[in-house]
């Protein structure tokens, strides 16, 4: 019977369950687009080494000079160190030129941050205690100036100095919103000079045993602590850290938009109860008729009660289909990660039969208690 009434209104039954499939659609992509950002984040974070840690100074009046980041050496548990100063710089080839972020460091770089070269070969210690005009360009920035060529043994500009192509790294991809192929990397004395100072901005550290990460961060914190002394100059974190923070604030993200989502649920329920209270009325006579023939008002209240229910069930299954649909259109639109939920799919179905339930309880209640004799008297 509930099935037959629904059929007899399509459009209306249809405009009915609009509020919880756009609700449960909605639910279902919010949520899948916040949890694949999650694990872009987690999957770039993890990508830059999970026994990395990164010394930085933060401190504008503080004095931190290559001499000093070569004490974190020594510390114990600690494998190689490559210390870096960074800025921005204009990169020109013939007329093409660009502005890419420039790292001064040292030979140990490569291995310390695990990046691998297309072509040529990296900085040597040789080209940092002679202060050499060389580079080494990242991808993006070799194709950006040297097309499809082989830039190695050219020459580019570097803010209006030629500095000779040594080597070319492979792709890294993107980290946190910001490419890690438009980058030159130069010696770290050469890079001090192109940014005009002497101090070290970070200092990327490799330990020994990942299993010790921590011990070994809090060591560098006593050692920096030495170097320094003022604790808000200076931070040590690593990759998880950065993982734990980054995961924090997306969950946080995914939590909002898919409360929010949650909100046109609730709307979509109370489209029901109207619906259902309009139903109520209209059906008044047809109440009454069985009302006269024996039904009790459990039966007109079960009755009334399905017909929410089938109409949110509906409702919600047709917002699944639609919010897996859309979220692959979204992603294939846009070439962002996303991540279902299974349990978050199935508690939005849940969710919308819970609404039908409850939005559906006070016009069932309302038909169950008319009266037989008024109920057939209604015009």
């Amino acid at each position: 019977m509930a099935l037959k009434s629904i059929k007899g209104n399509k459009i209306r039954a249809f405009l009915t369950m609009l509020g919880i499939i756009i609700g449960v659609s909605s639910v279902i992509v919010m949520v899948a687009i916040g949890q694949g950002s999650t694990k872009e984040v987690q999957d770039q974070i993890g990508s830059l080494g999970t026994n990395v840690l990164t010394v930085s100074v933060t401190g504008s009046d503080v004095t931190f000079k290559e001499d000093d980041a070569n004490q974190i050496q020594d510390v114990n548990g600690v494998e190689a160190i490559a210390p870096t100063v960074s800025g921005r710089v204009t990169v020109k080839n013939g007329q093409t030129n660009t502005q890419v972020s420039m790292i001064g460091t040292t030979s140990s770089y490569l291995d310390v941050r695990d990046l691998q070269l297309q072509s040529g070969r990296f900085i040597a210690d040789l080209d940092h205690d002679n202060h050499s005009k060389i580079a080494v360009l990242g991808s993006d920035t070799a194709q950006t100036l040297f097309g499809l060529g082989d830039p190695v043994g050219e020459s580019v500009k570097v803010n209006g100095t030629s500095y000779k192509v040594v080597g070319v790294l492979e792709s890294v991809g993107s980290s946190l919103g910001t490419s890690g192929d438009s980058t030159i990397i130069v010696p770290l004395s050469t890079g001090q000079r192109l940014a005009s100072t002497t101090e070290i901005g970070s200092v990327y550290v490799k330990v020994e045993n990942e299993d010790a990460i921590n011990f070994a961060s809090r060591l560098i914190e006593q050692t920096m602590y030495t170097i320094v002394g003022d604790t808000d100059s200076y931070s040590v974190s690593s990759q998880e850290d950065l993982m734990e923070t980054a995961s924090s604030v997306n969950e946080t993200m995914t939590l909002m938009l898919g409360g929010s989502a949650a909100i046109s649920l609730i709307v979509g329920g109370i489209g029901i109860m109207n619906i259902m209270l309009v139903s109520v009325s209209e059906r008044t006579k047809e109440i009454g008729i069985r009302k006269a023939i024996g039904a009790k008002r459990g039966n007109i209240l079960l009755q009334f009660l399905i017909e929410s229910m089938v109409l949110s069930s509906f409702g919600g299954i047709i917002g699944v289909g639609i919010g897996v649909i859309s979220a692959q259109i979204y992603t294939l639109a846009t070439g962002t990660a996303i991540a279902y939920s299974v349990p978050v799919m199935l508690l939005s179905f849940v969710f919308s039969l819970l609404v039908g339930v409850v939005f559906g309880v006070f016009p069932a209640n309302k038909a169950s208690k008319l009266h037989p004799i008024q109920a057939l008297r209604y015009e």
